[in-house]
């Protein structure tokens, strides 16, 4: 099974998360500092290469009601052109909350307030990814309730 990698795309940040090969759970790898879009886009092509990567999963920012944001346009055209440039599907995953999610965990863990802001961009990547995994049809490995 092909890996699956997962952005949160900022305007100065993409944070970034890795599926484990078997589809499982997701692993924060670095945080891409944004540059420009042609180095922002070579970089994902080249660690999608190094890490076998079949899927491109991009947060996709919407208001609480469901409505589009402006950050959610952003985010689509940037999706659009991450697929043209390395052939790879790329798939919008809802994101509301995990930044919100993330800085809660990060806060209850005690570290300080810099590392957090270093942190929360990977952290909600890792929610993003986690919560698509989470999602797929699979094996049940627990017992059913009888």
């Amino acid at each position: 099974m092909q890996r699956i990698l997962a952005l949160d795309v900022g305007l100065r940040r993409i944070g970034l998360a890795l599926s484990d090969p078997l589809g499982i759970t997701a692993q924060g790898i670095e945080t891409l500092q944004r540059r420009n879009l042609r180095t922002d886009l070579a970089t994902l092509c080249r660690l999608a290469g190094e890490h076998e990567v079949g899927l491109f999963l991009v947060g996709h920012p919407i208001h609480m009601s469901g409505d589009p944001s402006r950050q959610g346009e952003l985010v689509r055209e940037f999706a659009g052109q991450l697929e043209e440039r390395c052939g790879l599907p790329v798939q919008l995953w809802d994101e509301r909350l995990t930044t919100v999610e993330a800085g809660r965990v990060l806060r209850s863990s005690g570290i300080s307030q810099e590392k957090r802001a270093k942190a929360i961009d990977r952290l909600s990547a890792v929610l993003i990814l986690q919560s698509y995994l989470d999602s797929l049809p699979g094996e049940s490995t627990w017992p059913e309730e009888e």
